[in-house]
C-alpha cells in the first residue's frame, strides 16, 4: 500500500515539470523502488542544477525512503520555505512523517491540508491512509470513499482500502466480534476476487473459530498456483490438527514437504518443514521430530522457529525447563514475539511457576491487545485458584442389603498460589434392609495445602468424625498428610498417612473401627504411550489387625482425542486376622484384570468418561471368580463458574469394600465458583 502510495505521489510531484531536464532514469529507479540509486542519481543531477525543484523532491523523497526520513524531512521543510504555498512540496513534507512512523505528527497536517485543498486527492488519501496508521479505520474508510469519489476505481486508492478492511477485520477479531471481521474481508472480494491476503485472514478466522471445513474450503479457494498449493497445505494440516485429525495433519503435511523443493521458495521452505515437525509433534513421534529439529538446525542455526519447535516438543515430552530456556532466547531476540511471550507462559505454568506464567501472560495481553489465547490462558489459571464450593451426593447398595446415602460439601479457598484452605462436612446415613441397623457419620475437615517448591505439595487435613448407631455414639479424630512431588520428569510420587473411621455400612460404624493407613503412589510415564502406576499402603486398625495392600497398573495409551488407554491391573491383600463375618479380611487375595478406559468430549461443554474392567479374582485357596467393574460420567459446564458431573459405578470385586460384596453406586457433583476471580491479585 506505502509504496503504491509512494508512486501516486511522485506522479503528482513530478508530472508538471517532467520536461526541465532528463530525469526519466531516476524516476524508474524510484518507481522501482531502488532508492538508494534514486538518492545518488538525484544528488548528482543537484549538482549540475542545484535549484530543479523536480530533483529537490525527488532526492528528498529517495533519502527518505531508503532509511532516512528525518533527514527527508528537513529537506522539505527546507524546500518550503522557499516555496511557502507549495501542495507538491507539502504533501510530500507530511508524508515524510509517515516513513518514520511520526503518525500522530503527520495527522493534523494532513487534516489541515484536506481544509485548504479539499479536492486535492492525494491529499484526501494521503490523510486516509494517515488514519490507518493509527488503527482509526472506520473514519480512514470514510476519507478513503471521499478519494474514491474524486477518481473512481484509482488502483492506488482500492489497494489502501483493501489493506484498511484487513485492519479493521482485525481489530474486530481481536474482539472476538468474527462475524463482523469476516464480512469486511468478504467486501475486499468485490475489489479483488482472489485477493490472497484476504483469503489467509478469512481461512484464521475459520481455525480460530473452529470452523475446519469452512478454513479448509478456503484454502482450497487459495491453491491457485503450484506454489501458493503448499502454503494451503500447511493451512489444511494445521486445520486438520484442530479438528483432532492428526494422523492427516501428519500426511498433508508431508504432502507439502514432498513439493516444496521445487521452488526457490526460503521463507515458504522454513513455514513447510516447521508445520512438518509440529505434525510429528502432535502425532507423537518424539523421536523423529527431534531428529529433524537437529537437522534444520544446522541449516538455520537460532532461528527463532527452530527455538519455538524445541520449546514445544519440550511441553510435549514434559522438559519443561528445555521449553522456558527456547521460548527466552526467542524473546531475547524479539522482546514482542507472540509465540515467545505465551509460548513461555504455557511453559512456565507446566513447570508448576504460577506466578511467572500469570506475568508472562499479561505481558502478552499488554503487547497484543485482547487476544483471544492469552485471555483464555489467564482465565484458566484464574478459575484454577477462584474460591469455589462443590458438593457431592450419592447413593449406593450392594447385594448384603446395605443401602448409604452420603453428601460432601467442600470449599476450597486459594490464598495465592502457594497456600490454599479448605473446610468440608461430611454426612452418611447407612441401613442394613435386613437386620433394620442404622447408622450414620458426621465428619468435620479442615484442610491446608502448601506449594513448598514448583511441583511439591504438603497437604494437611485434620477433622472430626462423630458416628452415631441406635442409641450409641462415639466421635473420633481423623488425619490426613500426603506430600506430593516431582521427582523426575513424567514420574509422580505421593507419600501420606491417614486416620479414619469406617464408616462403608451400619455394623462397621457400630464396632468404631480405626484404620491408620500408610502409603505410596507412584506413577512412571513414558514418551512413546506406555504408564506404569503402583500403590503400596500399611494399614493398621484398632481392632489390632493390620493389611497390607499391593496395587499395580500397566496401561497404553492407544490415542489422545479421545484419550484411550488399556493396560492390566494386578492387586494383592493380605491381613494378619481374618475375621469374614465383621468385614473382608482374607489371609490373601489376589486379582488380575485387563481394562480400557476412554475421555473425550462430546461437545466443546460436554465431556465424558468411561471405563471397564474384567479378570479373576482369588481369595486364599477357594477357586478363581470372575470379576467386573464399570464406570460412567458425564460431566457439562453450564457457565465459566458453574458446572456439574453426574456419574454411575458398579463392582464385584472383593476388595472394593470393606465388607467385600458387591456394590453399584450412583452419584451427582456440582461445582461453583462462588467469586468472580480469585482472592489475590498477580498484575
Amino acid at each position: 500500500m506505502k509504496k503504491l502510495f509512494n508512486l501516486l505521489v511522485i506522479i503528482f510531484s513530478t508530472s508538471y515539470v517532467f520536461g526541465q531536464s532528463d530525469m526519466q532514469k531516476g524516476f524508474d529507479f524510484l518507481e522501482k523502488g531502488e532508492f538508494a540509486a534514486a538518492k545518488t542519481f538525484f544528488k548528482n543531477t543537484l549538482k549540475e542544477e542545484p535549484l530543479n525543484k523536480t530533483a529537490q523532491i525527488c532526492y528528498g523523497r529517495a533519502v527518505g525512503l531508503s532509511g532516512e526520513p528525518q533527514k527527508a524531512t528537513a529537506i522539505f521543510a527546507g524546500l518550503l520555505q522557499t516555496y511557502p504555498n507549495d501542495f507538491e512540496i507539502a504533501i510530500n513534507y507530511n508524508e515524510s512523517f509517515l516513513w518514520n512512523k511520526q503518525y500522530e505528527v503527520a495527522k493534523p497536517l494532513y487534516a489541515k491540508m484536506v481544509i485548504d485543498y479539499p479536492n486535492k486527492f492525494g491529499a484526501i488519501l494521503g490523510y486516509a491512509n494517515t488514519l490507518s496508521n493509527l488503527k482509526e479505520y472506520q473514519e480512514a474508510l470514510r476519507w478513503l470513499e471521499k478519494a474514491l469519489q474524486l477518481q473512481p476505481e484509482n488502483p492506488s486508492a482500492l489497494v489502501s482500502r483493501k489493506f484498511m478492511r484487513l485492519g479493521y477485520a482485525n481489530q474486530y477479531v481481536n474482539n472476538q466480534d468474527y462475524s463482523t471481521g469476516k464480512a469486511l474481508l468478504k467486501k475486499i472480494f468485490n475489489d479483488f476476487p482472489k485477493d490472497k491476503d484476504a483469503l489467509l485472514n478469512l481461512a484464521n478466522i475459520h481455525l480460530i473459530t473452529k470452523q475446519t471445513d469452512s478454513a479448509k474450503t478456503v484454502y482450497a479457494r487459495y491453491a491457485t498456483t503450484p506454489i501458493d498449493s503448499i502454503t494451503a497445505l500447511n493451512g489444511i494440516s494445521l486445520a486438520e490438527h484442530i479438528a483432532e485429525n492428526d494422523k492427516q495433519a501428519l500426511n498433508i503435511a508431508s504432502a507439502a514437504i514432498s513439493k516444496v523443493h521445487r521452488f526457490e521458495d526460503y521463507e515458504l521452505t522454513e513455514r513447510t518443514y516447521d508445520r512438518f515437525v509440529q505434525a510429528l509433534i502432535w502425532n507423537r513421534k518424539f523421536r523423529k521430530a527431534k531428529t529433524q529439529i537437529d537437522s534444520l538446525e544446522t541449516v538455520y542455526p537460532k532461528r527463532n522457529w527452530i527455538h519455538a519447535l524445541r520449546a514445544t516438543l519440550g511441553l510435549y515430552t514434559g522438559d519443561t525447563k528445555v521449553s522456558v530456556k527456547e521460548y527466552e532466547a526467542i524473546l531475547t531476540k524479539d522482546s514482542t514475539s507472540f509465540d515467545g511471550n505465551l509460548g513461555k507462559a504455557n511453559a512456565l505454568f507446566a513447570s508448576d511457576r504460577i506466578i511467572p506464567a500469570y506475568r508472562a501472560a499479561f505481558k502478552t495481553l499488554s503487547i497484543y491487545k485482547n487476544q483471544k489465547d492469552a485471555k483464555g490462558f489467564i482465565e484458566k489459571l484464574d478459575v484454577m485458584y477462584t474460591p469455589s464450593i462443590e458438593e457431592h451426593a450419592a447413593y449406593t447398595f450392594d447385594n448384603g442389603d446395605n443401602i448409604a446415602f452420603y453428601t460432601n460439601t467442600t470449599a476450597d479457598i486459594a490464598l495465592s498460589t502457594k497456600f490454599r484452605t479448605t473446610v468440608s462436612y461430611f454426612y452418611r446415613n447407612t441401613e442394613n434392609t435386613v437386620t433394620g441397623n442404622q447408622a450414620s457419620s458426621h465428619v468435620v475437615l479442615a484442610g491446608l495445602q502448601f506449594k513448598l517448591l514448583p511441583k511439591t505439595t504438603l497437604k494437611t487435613v485434620v477433622g472430626l468424625n462423630n458416628s452415631r448407631f441406635m442409641t450409641e455414639a462415639y466421635t473420633q479424630p481423623v488425619l490426613d498428610v500426603k506430600l506430593n512431588l516431582q521427582p523426575l520428569k513424567l514420574q509422580n510420587l505421593a507419600l501420606g498417612y491417614q486416620r479414619e473411621v469406617q464408616n462403608f455400612n451400619a455394623d462397621l460404624i457400630e464396632r468404631e473401627i480405626v484404620q491408620n493407613h500408610y502409603g505410596l503412589n507412584y506413577n512412571l510415564g513414558t514418551n512413546f504411550n506406555l504408564g506404569w502406576y503402583t500403590q503400596l499402603m500399611y494399614t493398621q486398625q484398632s481392632d489390632a489387625n493390620t493389611r497390607n495392600l499391593l496395587f499395580t497398573s500397566l496401561y497404553y495409551t492407544l490415542s489422545q482425542k479421545p484419550a484411550l488407554k488399556m493396560g492390566v491391573n494386578y492387586q494383592y491383600i493380605s491381613f494378619q486376622d481374618q475375621v469374614p463375618t465383621i468385614y473382608f479380611s482374607p489371609a490373601e487375595y489376589q486379582a488380575v484384570e485387563l481394562f480400557a478406559d476412554i475421555r473425550g468430549k462430546f461437545s466443546e461443554k460436554t465431556s465424558y468418561i468411561a471405563s471397564a474392567a474384567t479378570g479373576y479374582q482369588r481369595v486364599e485357596s477357594d477357586p478363581n471368580t470372575p470379576i467386573f467393574r464399570a464406570e460412567g460420567a458425564l460431566q457439562h459446564q453450564f457457565s465459566k463458574r458453574l458446572s456439574t458431573n453426574l456419574y454411575g459405578k458398579y463392582s464385584n470385586i472383593a476388595s472394593a469394600t470393606a465388607a467385600g460384596f458387591e456394590f453399584t453406586e450412583i452419584g451427582l457433583k456440582l461445582k461453583w465458583l462462588f467469586m468472580k476471580r480469585p482472592l489475590f491479585s498477580v498484575q
